[in-house]
């Protein structure tokens, strides 16, 4: 991925955000060298916010092989992403037929090894704390036990995964090359259109620190 400087993160907490905020990406697993693709996983998954990442998949999984072979990944998660049309992305001074379009969007690239967890009581743990995120207040379907019957005959059906980040790269392409007015433009036209993702993608967009040149 190509990160150009006024596009990098301002900060860790910026692409952590991210990975706390949208909890689905994809887990891309290389496997050995003489793979023809990697295996490819959409996945829902939870973050301690720091350098682990924890989800669950079916026994299954074609990626579990892959993740034998060879112990490493890649997890990546897009978010607030829009089109921005070329008239609205073309400078004040340049003729808006002329214009090229461009894509707004945040991007999180971790690199990760691989734990696979297949210790019952260890998997019920991570089923927990990612039922404890995603499920709704109030719901009682938060703690899976080996204990419990229903839960004790699932557990062989699935697998834990514990991954370590080990390096990121970030993306918050939101017009940090263009300047403040023309930023502020692009961000009446985006609120004007009130896209599905349009109004994520303004907030984005006025938030970061624009060109002052």
């Amino acid at each position: 991925m190509l990160v150009h400087p006024w596009d990098a993160p301002n900060h860790d907490d910026e692409w952590r955000a991210v990975l706390h905020e949208f909890d689905f990406g994809q887990l891309i697993a290389p496997g050995n060298p003489d793979r023809d693709l990697p295996v490819v996983v959409p996945t829902h998954f939870i973050f301690d916010g720091e350098n682990t990442l924890e989800l669950h998949l079916a026994n299954a999984n074609p990626v579990w092989r892959a993740l034998i072979e060879r112990p490493r990944a890649l997890l990546t998660v897009v978010a607030d992403y829009v089109y921005v049309p070329a008239a609205v992305n073309t400078d004040e001074d340049d003729d808006p037929m002329l214009g090229v379009p461009t894509s707004y969007y945040a991007a999180v690239q971790v690199e990760v090894d691989a734990e696979i967890v297949d210790d019952p009581a260890d998997k019920a743990a991570i089923l927990a704390r990612q039922l404890r995120h995603f499920e709704p207040l109030g719901s009682s379907r938060v703690a899976p036990s080996v204990d419990v019957d229903s839960d004790r005959r699932l557990m062989p059906g699935i697998r834990g995964l514990r991954l370590t980040i080990t390096g990121v790269r970030a993306k918050f392409k939101f017009g940090g090359n263009k300047t403040q007015e023309h930023r502020a433009r692009i961000a009446v036209a985006l609120q004007t259109r009130n896209g599905p993702l349009d109004v994520a993608a303004r907030r984005r967009l006025l938030s970061r620190f624009p060109r002052t040149d």
